[in-house]
């Protein structure tokens, strides 16, 4: 997993509350059996209609949003289902970040599995980006996640809380095998003491 210390990303905004797993990634695209090829299908039916028509009016059929890796959104975002393949939809478009007063439980940890930043920040902070995003063309925010910021180039700058276990699995790039791989050399010793004891048991 790559790892994620700090990124500087144009926001695209997606000014709905409760966007539930299946408005992510919708339920008859679940079928792959990869983890890769979800981005095209992100908020499917938000972006096209019945008859596979794009539609100009959602934020990321805009052209100004192409390349945008910060996603931007209301309260309890990724509620719903339990699907991971709302992360890997969400990372596999192209967003490493995703700013929001509130998410899901399930899909929040989710995130940090898949290499994603989930940020909370209170209603009236994601209001001003809002704002910001809507009044300032190509608007950027700099995430840094070891100093735990987000800051912009018009003077804005945010302080966001996140559990310090958390900050390590992406800081390190880690998901939970690869927190298991930091510990090979002690299990490869404990497989092959057992594998001893078996062969050779104490009478």
């Amino acid at each position: 997993m790559q790892p994620f210390t700090s990124m500087n990303g144009l926001v695209a905004p997606v000014d709905r509350v409760n966007v539930d797993t299946d408005a992510i990634i919708p339920k008859q695209f679940l079928k792959r059996i990869e983890r890769s090829g979800f981005g095209q299908f992100l908020f499917y039916e938000w972006r096209f209609d019945e008859d596979g028509n794009v539609i100009p009016s959602f934020t990321l059929n805009q052209p100004q949003y192409d390349g945008a890796s910060v996603l931007l959104s209301r309260a309890n975002f990724g509620c719903g289902s339990s699907r991971e393949h709302a992360p890997w939809a969400i990372l596999d478009y192209g967003f490493r970040c995703v700013i929001a007063p509130s998410f899901a439980d399930i899909f929040y940890n989710n995130c940090f599995k898949n290499g994603i930043l989930p940020i909370k920040l209170s209603e009236e902070q994601v209001d001003e980006l809002f704002r910001r995003a809507a009044e300032k063309a190509g608007y950027r925010l700099e995430v840094n996640l070891e100093e735990k910021t987000i800051t912009d180039a018009y003077g804005l700058s945010y302080a966001f809380d996140l559990d310090e276990h958390r900050r390590q699995f992406l800081l390190q790039g880690l998901d939970d095998i690869g927190l298991t791989l930091k510990h090979e050399d002690a299990i490869t010793a404990y497989e092959a003491a057992n594998a001893a004891r078996v062969a050779y048991p104490m009478v």
